[in-house]
């Protein structure tokens, strides 16, 4: 089932990086009639290194940029931010603001019925114990695993490659050893999705594996049913406009893997410090 906007509907979309393409991925397949406006602040990534302060005032920079573009709704596609910094986000806008933390935990807690759940993610989405305190909201149990040498190997290209394989193998077993009962493993990182059929053969069979990129492209979805701004139909073509502020060349070559498809331009955009 696919809807039509009955009114055009200008989403921004706003990572550190690249691994938001992940969300917008989904969201073209969710929702594939609004316009998009991608944002990746690549010159002042990793988020994950800095302060709570910093992470704060780069965001707010970038999510503001996003508003003046003409966003309606601004998705956080970058769990550091989203752990660190929705509060301030959301009070910085005049638009509503969905991150990528509640709606994972939220699907995370549908499917998990032993109320049991292994979430990995970077070690500052780790650190901030965001996915697990949306978890606990919800009832369940979690265990947290930071995967750190998941992104540099899939910003290599080597999502099939045995090296990661191996390292996958071992993240997992230090995760699933000693544990019978967890019964779903949620992505907190954006560019694990990318990782999804390495993670499916080596993950015990009893566990879902839930994407918070696409648990997040249906919250938004949702928002926009909740609003009555869609009517049921199955054509429509999105718009596509992407930013970044450092790296254009490096950050429409490596994008594509994360998209799916070819990114035509990539804007240069500097922002005020």
């Amino acid at each position: 089932m696919s809807f039509v906007v009955k009114q055009t509907i200008n989403i921004g979309v706003f990572d550190s990086g690249m691994g938001g393409l992940t969300v917008l991925k989904e969201l073209i397949r969710l929702f594939p009639h609004a316009h998009y406006q991608y944002f990746g602040d690549t010159a002042r990534l990793p988020y994950g290194s800095k302060s709570v302060e910093t992470v704060a005032k780069y965001a707010k920079s970038s999510a503001r940029f996003l508003q003046s573009q003409g966003a309606d709704l601004l998705v956080v596609a970058c769990n550091t931010a989203t752990a660190l910094a929705l509060g301030p986000i959301k009070d910085a806008l005049r638009i509503p603001v969905i991150g990528v933390v509640e709606p994972g935990a939220s699907r995370a807690s549908e499917v998990s019925h032993s109320r049991k759940v292994a979430v990995i993610a970077t070690e500052a989405t780790v650190s901030s114990h965001a996915y697990q305190r949306a978890l606990k909201k919800r009832g369940i149990q979690t265990r947290e695993k930071a995967c750190p040498l998941f992104v540099p190997l899939v910003e290599e290209g080597w999502t099939e490659h045995s090296v990661t394989r191996q390292v996958a193998e071992i993240y997992l077993n230090e995760l699933f050893a000693d544990d019978s009962e967890t019964d779903v493993l949620l992505l907190g990182c954006t560019h694990y999705p990318l990782l999804s059929a390495l993670l499916r053969q080596l993950t015990p069979p009893r566990v879902a594996i839930v994407d918070s990129a696409e648990s997040t492209a249906a919250a938004v979805v949702q928002h926009f049913k909740k609003n009555k701004t869609l009517s049921q139909s199955q054509n429509s073509l999105p718009k596509l406009s992407f930013f970044a502020t450092d790296s254009v060349e490096k950050f429409q070559r490596i994008g594509e893997r994360f998209l799916g498809q070819h990114i035509e331009e990539v804007k240069l955009v500097q922002l005020k410090s």
